[in-house]
């Protein structure tokens, strides 16, 4: 078999957090990296591979001596740098922009630090790749991408070696590890002998992957000597030192390699639901962020205000703590604490940079002196014009008070409970009409003669509501949804009792390894009490309390009198142990595709009932039972990140409750004390979207958008300014391209905005920037992801860069 190789690879697979804490993986990242450097200077042909620019500023910043070290090898070429992301995520949870940003922070920083980037893509230990990535690595400076899950029993391939594709055409060589990522400290007998029959067809070079991981460790004396005795043996293939990107240069040029354009999932589905809490921080600091950088950015050109150099320290947090084992629900509870102490840092970053953006354009808006008037500006954070409901807390409202917009016209609102249990606080609801990323002013009198907003509430009860487009319906005993019906279409969005909490047996560990369904019933929860507990011009509610065993859950379900969508308020107090709840939607529609959102695309999936990975939103739509037309519902949150459909059943997984880092095959014991995932209260809000046609034609992603970035609300005062009261800062021509991040550029003043095609569609967009005299188009292909730079100087041309920032 010496006409065959073995690409040996030796690496540490290091789990920063895991069983451990960070502090822990801290010491043992500079234990591992000594072995490495300790093995090349008694092996002189050893070559060491490792990823994770995290890892490598601790090492900086902890142990300089070693950093240089380290620096010395990379430039001898026999410590080589893969990955270019600053740590290996869970490749599912994040949303696309954070993909973007593991390289944008990796790649410059290998770049900085050592003069080279990462060529090769590395998640070795990731649970599940989304579709999308080969797009982001090629466009991240990485044509090729290692991993080992799923496993050949999760997912079949037909090789390991095989262009991966994503929906715009871009491709990656893949390489899927056979077996294990590590050994033992021993000798590699065992491993190498098991590979021998992984030769198929015209490949005739493998990779196999050495050394002690998960808890670092690396090559070993004794690994490193037993390649060279096993290299001896006429019946073994050919065994060379090598690293992944030697490997990859070797078998680019290998005919007929099969193209696999698909999801790599799926492993550890558990995963998707494990732990609310650090999966919820992780969506709220990533829309916090994008949105505190928008206005950084608008806030740095139009008035001067600084922009943020913490935004570096806040990303890099939210990218550590996407590591697999942290965002994935598997680590230790201490681990927890850990994290939301970073997310707690990087959302402290953003809030304050927000803030002093949207304060410093506020103060610029010309707003006329009226002692009765109080105004407010509400800032949109999304690239279209956007009517979404407003809710802020205010004092001094009276009942003859009078809520104008900047033209003058009366404007429907209610009050709500205030978060305060005082006198005199309020809370403001109102629907803004609101301009493509930028603002309005809103302005509440005590009393304004003559002028008043006559608008009638929406017909509602304790137990059902109806506006022009829905009429919505509780069942008093069960606290489900007995009907809602679409009148403009005589339709019946549900088949049967839907937003219903239904509980499950899962006796799975952290990850429920090797489970696909999750559907052993255990019971439901009942109504307690349902009433009508918002009545107002702007949108009713119904509050429904329903109790299973010592759990108790609230739905705050909230028709508008003008937006043709159910937004519903989600309060749990979860009690339970080796359960799972879901909330069961059945689709009143035959002929059904299933659409989820992933990080910067959609996949469709059959509705097999497996527990699937998804963004903020999935869809099912079909044609209705009558066969007149096509008709779905869009089911959207700001929290979730777990789906199923079974047949007509579309289910979102609220949340899990295993023992923490509960690993199988160890078993607990039926009378030992554990500490148990998701006890206690959580919130989160979805949105039941029913839609005539498509979700393209419902827009979809920009409501889920809207839900998950809200407005921005400023109370504001009387002063001169040179800002109007209603400006636009950046439109967007097309409804399916959407910007996704606006930000300084890393190096100097230029913008960067980068762009993503939502529909699979190609399209022709024109973005303008009417305040900085730019204009400008864009042709995108189905799915693309592109990227621009705008000099301040409008002189120079805008141009299109990779998401590193480098022109290519």
């Amino acid at each position: 078999m010496k006409d065959k190789t073995f690409h040996m690879i030796g690496n540490a697979h290091l789990d920063p957090v895991w069983l451990w804490q960070w502090q822990e993986g801290f010491q043992e990242t500079k234990a591992t990296f000594r072995s490495a450097l300790d093995r090349m200077k008694e092996y002189e042909d050893f070559i060491f591979t490792s990823s994770s620019a995290s890892m490598y500023e601790w090492v900086e910043e902890n142990e300089p001596e070693m950093f240089a070290e380290i620096k010395e090898r990379i430039q001898e070429g026999r410590w080589r740098i893969v990955g270019g992301w600053w740590i290996q995520p869970d490749c599912n949870i994040p949303n696309g922009e954070s993909f973007v940003r593991q390289g944008l922070y990796g790649q410059r920083y290998f770049q900085e630090k050592f003069g080279v980037t990462a060529k090769v893509g590395y998640n070795v230990d990731s649970f599940g790749h989304h579709g999308m990535l080969p797009q982001i690595l090629k466009k991240s400076g990485m044509d090729s991408y290692v991993f080992m899950r799923p496993a050949p029993n999760e997912k079949g391939l037909p090789s390991n070696l095989f262009w991966w594709e994503s929906d715009d055409g871009s491709r990656v060589l893949a390489f899927r590890i056979m077996h294990e990522y590590n050994s033992w400290g021993k000798e590699l007998d065992r491993i190498v002998k098991r590979c021998k029959g992984e030769f198929k067809g015209n490949i005739e070079d493998q990779m196999i992957f050495y050394g002690v991981g998960n808890h670092g460790g690396g090559p070993t004396k004794e690994n490193i000597e037993s390649i060279y005795r096993l290299n001896e043996d006429a019946s073994l293939p050919h065994l060379v030192f090598s690293t992944p990107e030697e490997y990859f240069e070797k078998v680019q040029n290998t005919k007929n390699l099969p193209v696999v354009h698909d999801d790599l999932q799926h492993h550890a589905s558990g995963c998707y639901a494990a732990h609310s809490g650090v999966k919820q921080y992780n969506r709220k600091a990533e829309n916090m962020l994008i949105t505190a950088e928008k206005y950084s950015a608008l806030a740095f050109w139009l008035t001067g205000q600084p922009y943020p150099a913490e935004f570096n320290r806040a990303w890099k947090n939210v990218l550590f703590n996407q590591f697999h084992d942290i965002l994935a629900g598997t680590s230790i509870e201490s681990a927890y604490e850990d994290a939301r102490n970073l997310y707690g840092e990087a959302l402290a970053i953003a809030d304050r940079a927000l803030n002093n953006a949207v304060q410093s354009i506020s103060w610029k808006i010309d707003i006329e002196q009226d002692e009765k008037m109080r105004p407010i500006v509400v800032f949109n954070p999304h690239a279209w014009d956007s009517k979404v409901n407003v809710e802020i807390e205010i004092g001094s409202i009276k009942p003859t008070s009078v809520l104008v917009d900047d033209q003058g016209n009366a404007i429907p609102f209610q009050t709500l409970q205030s978060q305060a249990t005082a006198g005199g606080r309020y809370r403001l609801n109102f629907l803004a009409d609101l301009p493509a990323l930028g603002y309005r002013v809103y302005k509440i009198y005590t009393e304004l003669s003559g002028l008043e907003s006559d608008v009638e509430p929406i017909k509602a009860s304790s137990h059902a509501m109806e506006n022009d487009r829905f009429r919505l319906e509780i069942d008093a005993e069960t606290g489900w949804i007995s009907s809602l019906f679409d009148k403009k279409v005589n339709h019946e969005v549900f088949a049967g009792p839907a937003a219903k909490p239904v509980v499950i047996n899962d006796k799975t560990d952290t990850w429920s390894h090797d489970t696909l369904h999750f559907n052993e019933i255990m019971g439901d929860f009942r109504a307690a009490k349902v009433y009508l507990a918002e009545h107002g011009p702007v949108k009713s509610v119904i509050r429904v309390k329903s109790e299973y065993g010592r759990s108790i859950l609230i739905q705050d379900f909230t028709m508008y009198r003008e937006r043709d969508q159910i937004d519903v308020k989600v309060t749990v107090d979860w009690r339970e142990k080796f359960k799972m709840l879901k909330l069961v939607f059945p689709i009143n529609s035959i002929f059904r595709k299933q659409t989820y959102e992933i990080p910067y695309g959609t996949i469709e999936r059959e509705h097999n009932g497996e527990e699937e990975p998804g963004q903020s939103w999935v869809d099912v739509t079909g044609v209705t039972p009558n066969h007149e037309g096509v008709y779905g519902l869009s089911l959207i949150n700001d929290a979730k990140s777990s789906y199923s459909v079974h047949n007509k059943e579309l289910a979102l997984t609220v949340l899990r409750s295993p023992i923490y880092a509960h690993h199988d095959p160890l078993i607990p014991e039926e009378d030992g004390e554990y500490t148990f995932i998701d006890q206690g209260i959580q919130r989160f809000e979805y949105t039941l979207l029913p839609h005539q046609g498509s979700w393209e034609e419902a827009k979809t992603p920009k409501r889920a958008a809207e839900l998950n970035c809200k407005p921005i609300t400023i109370i504001e005062t009387f002063h001169k300014g040179s800002l109007p009261q209603n400006d636009s800062f950046v439109q967007v021509s097309a409804d399916n391209v959407l910007i996704s991040a606006l930000k300084k550029a890393e190096e100097n003043e230029d913008l960067i905005i980068r762009l993503f095609e939502t529909n699979k569609v190609p399209t022709e967009v024109e973005i303008s920037l009417p305040k900085f005299q730019r204009t400008f188009k864009a042709v995108f292909k189905p799915s693309e992801i592109k990227t621009f730079r705008i000099p301040k100087n409008v002189d120079e041309p805008v141009r299109e860069t990779n998401l590193i920032e480098w022109d290519e």
